[in-house]
């Protein structure tokens, strides 16, 4: 082995769990997600010695061929049915196997979430995998997926829109507006057992924090986990107020810090409880929320 592939077995167990998490996402199937990692490595070891010195960032070679592997996977033709009965025999066979205390990533993905991600084109799943889940820079998602810059965010957010409009059910202003105050009420008092019993049991949150602040680098699932980290976000701090505000045109929340919005979050709703939470925390996202008002223009 040259001494440039000398790696700590620390560092290269993340990066292969990185690379399984990330084509897990991409793919959806454990199966697909190894097979992909395997091919990646077995790329990286067929360059030359120096080809590899001239890679100044080998885990973003990694990702990028993998990624460039699952998207030729994605657009195959003959994906789907056969993927979904894989999924489901992978997700009751892997809940018993041996591997211990670490779970499995089919257990750590809500299969309702898979299924919505399947509904994606290859290239709208691969910006939200790598920008939403993975918290990826644009330039690195625009060079992985292949294309520019500016189509892969309305990529990702036609990603969102879609993801949103499959979990949330139409729901009254009304009736939003009582769900939201109520989680408001739930995080301001701390109280972890009315939060989860007005979040759905396979509800998720999404952290944006854009590589910016330190945020969850992946959705968090299931009633308590996602009760667990907004309580954590949100705790009590003398200098932090949670209130609810107006956002994309239904109530959701505002955290503010020092009188400085350092979150919004929106809520979709589904059978009168929290289906997905999208947490904004990137502060490039928040600068329209923390311009000075404009002043009103005279008469």
């Amino acid at each position: 082995m040259d001494h440039a592939d000398a790696v700590p077995v620390a560092e290269l167990l993340d990066e292969r769990r990185h690379l399984l998490e990330v084509t897990y996402w991409m793919l959806g199937s454990s199966r697909d997600a190894e097979s992909v990692v395997g091919e990646t490595y077995r790329r990286w070891y067929e360059l030359s010695d120096a080809e590899r010195g001239r890679i100044t960032a080998p885990r973003y070679w990694l990702a990028k061929t993998a990624g460039g592997i699952c998207l030729g996977l994605l657009a195959h033709p003959h994906r789907g049915a056969a993927d979904q009965r894989d999924r489901r025999e992978e997700h009751h066979t892997k809940t018993g196997d041996a591997e211990g205390v670490q779970p499995s990533l089919a257990e750590e993905v809500s299969q309702v979430l898979l299924n919505a991600l399947d509904s994606l084109s290859p290239a709208e799943r691969a910006a939200f995998v790598l920008n939403d889940v993975f918290g990826m820079a644009s330039d690195s998602v625009a060079d992985i997926v292949g294309r520019p810059r500016s189509e892969c965010v309305e990529l990702a957010d036609r990603a969102r829109r879609s993801l949103r409009m499959q979990r949330s059910r139409p729901t009254t202003s009304y009736e939003h507006d009582l769900v939201a105050r109520s989680v408001r009420e739930a995080c301001v008092n701390e109280d972890a057992g009315l939060l989860e019993s007005l979040l759905c049991p396979d509800a998720t949150a999404f952290f944006d924090g854009g590589g910016k602040v330190r945020a969850l680098s992946r959705p968090v699932h299931g009633s308590r986990q996602v009760a667990h980290s907004l309580l954590t976000l949100l705790g009590r701090h003398p200098r932090t107020t949670l209130t609810t505000h107006s956002v994309n045109g239904r109530t959701g929340l505002i955290a503010r810090y020092d009188h400085q919005v350092a979150a919004v979050i929106s809520f979709d709703i589904a059978d009168h409880r929290v289906a997905q939470a999208w947490v904004v925390l990137n502060p490039d996202k928040l600068r329209s929320w923390n311009q000075p008002p404009t002043p009103d223009a005279p008469g």
